[in-house]
């Protein structure tokens, strides 16, 4: 597998597979941003997660020989090495994470189409719609996309969204397989078990009687916290926080609107929250709202509900069709819409009871939306790799007896 770098998401399922019988792993890093302390451009302050992120598998670090090393730019993954890593590894498959956007990716490619080994894609879009830039960017997506993933064996897709995209795009469906965009469920059930909860609350200026509502991202544009805050204010429900759990730049605008709003005294912002406080964060507060425009699929949904934290999420955030029923693991409101997420607070927090029920049957969503299903889903894609390349292996000696 080639990787960008390190995710804290991606370390327990390399490390379950890598106790699976059948599969023997290797991981390919271009960089190791995240294991190593850097300054992360979306927060704006440097991290280093403090959670393991190297151990249990086996790795190796591919020297990147870029002139401006760093995630973002084309030539800011430069790594040669992965030519003769793939091209002497003997393989049977080859899964390329790093993405097009950076020339590493085509460098793995091309080794592994020279030396005959089967290619795994990963993407997680949902939408053409570009996060940022003209409608151009879609366009040239329409086009192009269709062509990259014709170049590989199997595309893995961690939701139903990414693959129902690719399938509009012309993808056979025999092509694709969905890996499940997953957390270490174990771990966090146990951490969250193991949380003070009332002391965590109390911390944060909140009682027992007091409604908690979390917003737990960056603070990017992207993410809408101002929605959040308006919504929160909107709703004006007696005895409620709202906490902000997430760096970014727009802290001063969320400050500043919060003391325009007259809302201050009952907002809270903690910052960067590094990995292992999380469970804490999420255990405490009642409602987690994830009103973000464009969300691929959004993690924190995963972390929230395993925590028993109920969520509400914009309609935009990709995690909504395979892990929202609304009213029953969850709600959902029209992104962008405050005065329908100020709504959706005020139903949640009046019902104590109901919003305990809602959690309780978000936890039990989450059996089967596990580590065990994406281990299973890349064991597949690779089977059906190897099945393809069997497939056309059979088709050239064929050509080859009929000449």
């Amino acid at each position: 597998s080639v990787g960008t770098h390190p995710v804290q998401y991606a370390s327990p399922v390399y490390r379950e597979m890598a106790r699976h019988p059948q599969i023997d792993l290797q991981v390919a890093y271009c960089s190791l941003q995240g294991a190593e302390a850097a300054v992360d451009p979306e927060f704006g302050i440097e991290v280093k997660w403090d959670v393991p992120l190297l151990d249990g598998y086996e790795w190796v670090r591919v020297a990147n020989r870029s002139l401006r090393p760093g995630l973002g730019r084309f030539f800011g993954l430069f790594n040669p090495g992965l030519w003769k890593l793939i091209r002497n590894g003997n393989y049977d498959a080859v899964q390329i994470l790093t993405g097009y956007v950076y020339a590493s990716f085509w460098i793995a490619l091309a080794a592994a189409k020279l030396s005959g080994t089967p290619v795994i894609f990963g993407t997680d879009a949902t939408t053409l719609r570009p996060m940022a830039g003209g409608a151009w960017k879609r366009h040239v997506k329409r086009v192009l996309w269709p062509l990259l993933f014709r170049l590989a064996d199997q595309v893995i897709v961690p939701s139903s969204g990414a693959r129902d995209l690719l399938r509009s795009l012309g993808i056979a469906a025999d092509r694709v397989t969905l890996t499940p965009y997953v957390v270490d469920n174990d771990w966090w059930l146990a951490a969250s078990a193991r949380v003070d909860r009332a002391a965590v609350r109390s911390s944060w200026g909140s009682g027992s009687e007091d409604s908690v509502v979390l917003f737990c991202a960056k603070l990017q544009p992207w993410k809408r916290p101002l929605d959040v805050l308006r919504a929160f204010a909107e709703a004006s429900i007696p005895n409620a926080r709202l906490v902000f759990a997430g760096e970014g730049p727009l802290r001063a605008e969320v400050e500043a609107e919060a003391a325009a709003l007259g809302v201050s005294e009952r907002v809270r912002l903690l910052g960067f929250v590094n990995q292992s406080q999380l469970p804490a964060v999420y255990t405490a507060a009642d409602l987690l709202v994830l009103p973000s425009e464009y969300e691929a699929f959004g993690v924190v949904v995963n972390e929230a509900m395993l925590c028993g934290c109920a969520v509400a999420v914009s309609s935009n955030v990709g995690a909504v069709r395979d892990l929202i029923v609304p009213g029953k693991t969850g709600y959902v409101f029209s992104c962008g819409n405050v005065g329908a997420l100020a709504g959706v607070l005020r139903e949640a927090l009046a019902h104590p009871k109901g919003l305990a029920e809602i959690s309780r049957a978000a936890r039990e969503r989450m059996i089967t939306w596990s580590i065990h299903e994406n281990v299973q889903g890349l064991k597949d894609a690779v089977e059906c790799a190897l099945a393809r390349k069997r497939l056309r292996t059979s088709r050239g000696g064929e050509a080859l007896r009929e000449r």
